[in-house]
């Protein structure tokens, strides 16, 4: 691989690589965002049961369930999200430059949070 720090973008082949990686995230994430989903409707239907036969202790338990359940679908959605705009920073061939310096971002670090759109530097900047 070229020294990536004389590189403007990435090669098409490159490119197609992450894409190869993202699409595979965008599944697995579907597949948890489904199982998530059927919990959830697990969950709702089960509570009904505990409201009914008026059990407050397992009632509160299946509501806090419910709530985790439902932010950890949030998330997943988000996460999706990030990834299906990552797909499309790759379609424009903008995918890998980072949003606050324009310098390219690290494979390594694309294969680790392919969704990202900072180097390190900028998201060290930014947490500080």
């Amino acid at each position: 691989m070229v020294n990536e720090q004389n590189k403007t973008r990435y090669s098409d082949n490159e490119l197609q690589e992450f894409k190869t990686l993202i699409e595979h995230k965008i599944t697995l994430a579907r597949e948890e965002l489904g199982e998530l989903a059927a919990s959830l409707s697990l969950a709702n239907s089960n509570g009904d049961d505990a409201a009914i036969a008026g059990k407050t202790l397992e009632d509160g338990s299946a509501t806090y369930e419910k709530e985790q359940i439902n932010q950890l679908a949030v998330r997943q959605k988000k996460f999706i999200e990030q990834l299906e705009a990552a797909l499309l920073r790759i379609q424009n061939k903008t995918y890998g430059i980072c949003r606050v310096t324009g310098k390219l971002i690290p494979a390594e670090r694309l294969r680790a949070v392919p969704h990202t759109t900072m180097c390190m530097e900028a998201k060290l900047k930014q947490a500080s």
